[in-house]
């Protein structure tokens, strides 16, 4: 069974550049400061997420919710092994599927058909589970002889079309969805929806991060309030929803941006 286990991870990213300006302002404050440390080089560092722990099991469907700059992209990207803790520490069992593009790895020079085998591998499967998908992608984009031709000859709509059903087609263990996957025109959207659904379905776990209070509800069984990288609820959906929208009552400076769920 797939699970993710986080202890007290912390991410922390670090800032060039800073030191001359604040040199004029806070001299005096910090010459003491380094005084104390001399002959030792002090990073500036901005600390994306703050000692996190966290356990994810076999059906968990997990929204991430928060104002802007929670860390929610950030922690998805902890997941998806893209960034590595400064501090803590994370097992993930299970393979990860991490979708924040609907054009994973496309090559614009290269025809459909080609592109297919190149994002195929990008998102992790072998060229043999690539051949057996390759009918059901070419139905399912519903882009016919455009398939031989180079992608840069394709309309957006097109692109979203390709892009959407490859992103799609594989079959993952951890699932990790950064808002919502573009479907292209209306006509593409009802059939986009189900695909969709089916993907989750064939997840062990998902891990959705979105301010659509209604794609949360909608999506999940468990909800992950997150506020300047900590972690400040874990429950039901409503629960947790809730609990949001009361801080961001009593903390007007919090952010949201409310995107149209698209998936």
């Amino acid at each position: 069974m797939a699970s993710i286990v986080l202890k007290n991870v912390v991410i922390e990213f670090p800032v060039y550049g800073v030191q001359p300006l604040m040199r004029k302002a806070l001299f005096m404050r910090l010459a003491s400061f380094f005084s104390k440390h001399e002959g030792t080089q002090k990073r500036v560092v901005v600390r994306a997420i703050n000692n996190f722990s966290l356990t994810l099991n076999h059906g968990d469907r997990v929204g991430l919710i928060g104002h802007n700059g929670a860390g929610k992209s950030t922690l998805l990207k902890v997941f998806a092994g893209i960034y590595a803790p400064s501090g803590g520490h994370i097992e993930i069992d299970g393979r990860v599927s991490p979708l924040f593009s609907t054009a994973p790895g496309l090559d614009m020079d290269d025809t459909g058909y080609e592109n297919i085998y190149t994002c195929g591998l990008y998102l992790g499967m072998s060229r043999r589970e690539i051949d057996a998908k390759l009918p059901e992608v070419a139905a399912f984009s519903e882009l016919g002889d455009f398939l031989g031709l180079p992608v840069r000859t394709y309309s957006t709509g097109m692109l979203l079309r390709l892009g959407f059903t490859l992103a799609t087609a594989i079959d993952p263990e951890i699932l990790l969805l950064d808002e919502g996957l573009g479907a292209g025109d209306a006509s593409f959207a009802e059939r986009a929806r189900k695909r969709v659904a089916n993907l989750v379905r064939r997840s062990s776990i998902l891990v959705l991060a979105s301010h659509s209070d209604e794609l949360i509800k909608n999506m999940c069984n468990r909800a992950i309030l997150l506020e300047h990288g900590k972690l400040i609820a874990d429950g039901v959906p409503d629960e947790v929803i809730a609990e949001y929208h009361a801080r961001l009552a009593q903390q007007p400076h919090l952010t949201v941006t409310e995107d149209e769920p698209v998936i």
